[in-house]
This record gives structure tokens, sequence and C-alpha cells, in this order.
């Protein structure tokens, strides 16, 4: 099984999402790979397109444990770790500025679409682990949306057992029991840009000056 591209991807989750034309509907795609499906998506259905705009708190003595994740709204910190308060109030205070900057970057001075009572849609080219992402719906579902519905191509049996748990629709195309990595499933796997992800928003938020 194999996806020629992300477009391929995009087309094939559309049909499943069908369901949700009429809703008051929200893509939020992950950056940089999930930005071309979103926008393939949102376009199909007049939905507005945003980044998923979220990053792990690394564990002061290994950056690789995530002890919690970060928001432009919110954090979440899993207390389990008994981590300094002074290192993860440092920590979300660097992280969110940093989201701030690659937000503006991408979106201008547009103000973020407010998702309460809305359906929203959180895409990605794939998924791996998921642990941003199930950070990142943490902090979504505290925004009180309507629905929280996640469309991927492709993710490992254990990710999407999990995913399922968390929210109110999961549609993924391939659940895989030997998974080998999301750029595995596709034919052309193409970087995608910073300036890709410019192009995608301005066109489908028409946004005139998001730089």
């Amino acid at each position: 099984m194999l996806f020629r591209d992300r477009y391929e991807a995009a087309m094939g989750l559309t049909p499943y999402l069908e369901k949700y034309k009429n809703d008051r509907g929200i893509v939020l795609a992950v950056p940089r790979g999930g930005v071309p499906l979103g926008f393939y998506i949102a376009k199909k259905y007049n939905f507005p397109l945003e980044l998923l705009l979220t990053k792990k708190i690394g564990h002061p003595l290994n950056s690789e444990v995530a002890i919690g994740a970060v928001s432009l709204e919110d954090h979440i910190v899993d207390d389990r770790h008994n981590i300094p308060e002074s290192y993860i109030e440092n920590e979300i205070r660097h992280i969110r500025q940093s989201l701030k900057e690659r937000y503006k970057m991408f979106m201008g001075n547009r103000t973020a679409v407010d998702i309460e009572n809305k359906t929203v849609i959180i895409v990605d080219d794939g998924v791996a682990t998921g642990n941003t992402l199930f950070s990142a719906i943490k902090m979504i579902r505290k925004q009180k949306p309507k629905k929280i519905v996640v469309a991927v191509p492709v993710s490992p049996k254990d990710t999407a057992d999990k995913i399922r748990r968390l929210v109110d629709d999961f549609i993924c195309l391939y659940v895989l029991k030997d998974f080998t990595g999301v750029g595995a499933y596709y034919y052309d796997f193409s970087e995608v840009s910073d300036e890709d992800v410019l192009q995608y928003l301005k066109e489908a938020n028409h946004i005139e000056n998001a730089a």
C-alpha cells in the first residue's frame, strides 16, 4: 500500500469527512507535512485552515523524554516526574514565544479561529508514536469544541487504539500492525518547506501579508 503523494492521501480521507460538511468546522493541520492534506480538505468543505502548533517540554536530564507540552493558548505537565516548577515555567515561556513567532511567520497578525462548539478536524500525513498529538488533543478538549476528529492516512495499530480513546471520531485509511514509518507509505514524501506552508495558508484563508 502506497500513496502517490499527499494529495492522493487527502483525497482518500475526504469522503469520510463528508458527514461533517454542514458543521461549523475547522481544520487544524500539523506542520509541516499535514498542511497539504489540511489544505485540500479545508478547500473541499470550505473550512478555515489553521496550524496545530504544539511542542513538547523535554526532561531537564534528557530532552527526548516529554514531561509535558505547550500550545499557543495552553500547556499540560505530567506531575509524576517531580520537576522543579521554575524549570517548567521557564520552558513554557520560551516554547510559547517560539510558537508565537512561528504562528506570526505563517499567519501574520491574523487572530486564531475560536474552536469552542466547533467540529475540529486534526489532519496529518500520518502518525507514528502519537505522543505530541495526544497532548495536543487534551489541550484542545479544554477549549470546549463540539467534536474532535483526527484524520490521517496511516497509523500503527497501538497508536490508533490510543487516539480512538481520546477523540470523538478517528478516521484512518490504513491501520497497520507492522509499521515502518510514515514516509514508507508514500511514493513522493518530499519535504514540505516553510514557504510551501505559507503558500497553502495564504490560498486557503486569503491571507495577503502573512510574513
